[in-house]
């Protein structure tokens, strides 16, 4: 039980630090509600759980070619600024009440899937730390076990979106309206950034 809780820890802490998935789940938890932030953690995780399979099967080799990194970054960057503008654009017109947002519940979900799936950083993230993970635990434990661990870190991120979902959604009902549109054009920002930093890899990776 001890091992399953290090491992459950060490999903929440893979999923803490502040990046774009964490920036949507704030601004649609803000504009929209808790739904539409948990389904943008869920889309999130659903392609983190590919990637996850890709690496326990140990098919994720060919996701590391050139080609097929310079396309993931450039789609990642057309998602996420596109995701962010929105958002900036939004937020000037945002009217906030006690009623679930008319943004449909299935949008959200595909724009964290599709956030997350074209993010090359998730696979080398994947790769690097559930890689690591897995070799340390391969020679110790049998297939039963290293199957235990790896739904202990995925419940440790599925932990933290659902957190972050009711932290934003808590946001939209305590907080003063003009500050909650800042809120939401800051993450929209910071999407559009992030776009800028994917479309930059992108390049980099096309010009060597």
């Amino acid at each position: 039980m001890g091992i399953l809780l290090k491992y459950m820890l060490l999903g929440l802490s893979l999923a803490a630090p502040i990046g774009p998935i964490n920036a949507a789940q704030m601004d649609k938890g803000i504009r929209n509600g808790f739904w539409h932030a948990w389904m943008v953690g869920l889309g999130a995780t659903t392609a983190d759980a590919i990637y996850m399979a890709l690496v326990y099967l140990g098919l994720v080799q060919f996701l590391d070619a050139p080609v097929i990194k310079s396309f993931l970054w450039l789609f990642g960057c057309f998602v996420l600024i596109y995701t962010g503008i929105e958002s900036f654009q939004s937020a000037g017109v945002m009217v906030l009440s006690k009623k679930q947002g008319s943004e449909k519940t299935w949008r959200c979900f595909l724009s964290g899937f599709f956030m997350s799936l074209t993010n090359p950083l998730t696979i080398l993230f994947w790769l690097g730390i559930y890689g690591s993970v897995l070799a340390e635990t391969a020679a110790k434990y049998h297939s039963e076990k290293l199957f235990l661990i790896s739904a202990a870190i995925f419940s440790g991120i599925l932990l933290w979106d659902f957190t972050m979902a009711l932290v934003a959604s808590s946001f939209r009902r305590f907080l003063a309206d003009s500050l909650l549109k800042l809120i939401s054009r800051v993450s929209g920002l910071s999407l559009i950034g992030f776009g800028f930093y994917f479309g930059y890899q992108a390049f980099k990776f096309l010009w060597k």
